[in-house]
């Protein structure tokens, strides 16, 4: 346990009862009868013994009186991170999942994502969407918008106004022939991308940023995918675009881009593998591929729901964890069904036991490794783990308050359990009716005390 040396920030709350968070080393780590501190700043000042409230209390200026006490079922959690959620799908979420991938997206996905042009219409799923997750405990998110830079701006606008932490991507594609007029010539997707990025930025969002999105290599030409690369580079972005999700994709980005040696290498060669990229899937990344996202620091978004929903594949989590990649979760949506990040959580522990229905000697994931990718993994996978991801002093506060026992949510408790069980319970039976409150650099976002329409 810790404390700030000398308190910077005026002292905002401070909580006693359960945390349960991850580390490095540890994959679940429970700090029981403890006291954790928020500043006006919202960050965290310390987390300390419960025996130490005087001694804090006087150190930091607070009073005992104010401390907000836990009750018996119930403990805080970091926030979870989706490292990859398509935000103009939300609207036919839950349908739709009868076609593999490449026709899944010429058939439903870009004509949906066509109509987001129509800013009313977008502003409607893009609210739906944010509120959405943050009810459910998604307190940053990984966003793909579409191509218009208006209705993505509108995204970064309401994940702002809802306090949801995000990097918010106007897609990118110069190749698309199965719906005429969504694409972009090389030049409009090089321009609206920088258009967005500056009215983005210039926004100055605590806790929204851009970053560029490329949609995956089959739409975008080299000469495109060169320009984003630059334009990532010159501005220090994030970078999320999609890999080697499915056998078909793999097959055609080797006949569009023959000169490169996997599809790895085709965004390597572009600059678009960094410290700041996340990938999704990548179920048939070879070894070398691997090797490869280590080397550069590139990461993976793990979509389970998404590669079992369309049929993809299945991504070898533990072989990605031995290879050292940086890897959290991600929804997926609409490719994967639910927007909810214990989908995610579920679907994961579900993939990996498959592995090991074909393999008995597989080394299956347990619940405690899923956990800390949906926390402190997702925070990594997108390079935000100096500011989230656990309760370690100077992050920001980003936190689910969960009572397992709340009144009419799913999970029946019959005794008094410990915080380990109560974890697995939750992440295994439990929904947003277990989320009691949900904190983004310490501000309570949810549930929505201000007009939400």
């Amino acid at each position: 346990m810790a404390s700030s040396d000398r308190p910077t920030a005026a002292i905002s709350h401070v909580y006693r009862g359960t945390f349960i968070h991850s580390t490095q080393e540890t994959a679940v780590q429970i700090l029981e009868n403890a006291l954790l501190g928020v500043d006006t700043d919202g960050k965290i000042a310390f987390v300390e013994k419960g025996e130490d409230l005087d001694r804090l209390s006087s150190m930091f200026g607070f009073s005992p009186s104010e401390v907000t006490q836990l009750t018996q079922h119930e403990f805080f959690m970091p926030g979870m991170v989706d490292t990859h959620i398509h935000a103009s799908q939300y609207s036919y979420a839950g349908t739709a999942l009868d076609m593999p991938l490449l026709k899944w997206l010429n058939t439903y996905t870009f004509p949906v994502e066509y109509h987001f042009k129509d800013l009313e219409f977008a502003n409607k799923v893009y609210t739906q969407v944010v509120k959405r997750t943050l009810r459910n405990g998604t307190t940053t998110a990984c966003y793909f918008a579409t191509i218009h830079t208006d209705a993505s701006l509108l995204l970064g606008q309401i994940a702002n106004d809802f306090g949801q932490r995000a990097l918010v991507g106007k897609v990118c594609m110069d190749r698309n022939n199965a719906v005429k007029h969504y694409k972009e010539t090389i030049q409009e997707s090089q321009e609206e991308t920088c258009r967005f990025i500056a009215e983005l930025l210039n926004k100055k969002y605590p806790l929204v940023k851009p970053v560029v999105t490329p949609r995956f290599a089959p739409s975008c030409t080299g000469a495109l995918l060169g320009q984003l690369g630059a334009i990532a580079k010159n501005n220090h972005l994030h970078i999320q675009s999609h890999i080697s999700e499915n056998v078909e994709e793999v097959k055609l980005v080797k006949e569009l881009f023959p000169d490169s040696e996997s599809y790895a290498d085709v965004y390597h060669k572009y600059n678009l593998l960094t410290d700041k990229t996340v990938m999704a899937h990548g179920c048939y990344l070879s070894d070398k591929e691997l090797d490869l996202f280590r080397e550069t620091g590139a990461s993976l978004s793990h979509c389970p729901n998404s590669n079992i929903s369309l049929c993809s594949g299945m991504l070898d989590v533990r072989n990605v964890l031995n290879h050292k990649v940086k890897l959290g979760l991600g929804t997926d949506v609409a490719g994967g069904y639910s927007a909810s990040m214990l989908d995610a959580v579920r679907r994961a522990l579900d993939s990996s036991k498959v592995l090991t229905i074909q393999n008995p000697d597989y080394d299956t994931l347990n619940f405690e490794e899923v956990f800390r990718l949906a926390t402190l993994g997702g925070s990594q996978a997108l390079s935000l783990d100096d500011q989230i991801g656990n309760f370690e002093v100077g992050k920001d506060f980003d936190a689910l308050r969960v009572n397992v026992a709340a009144p009419g949510a799913p999970i029946d408790v019959f005794q008094c359990e410990e915080p380990k069980i109560l974890l697995e319970r939750f992440l295994n039976l439990g929904d947003d009716r277990n989320i009691v409150e949900v904190f983004v650099a310490g501000r309570k976002v949810a549930p929505f005390t201000e007009p939400t329409e």
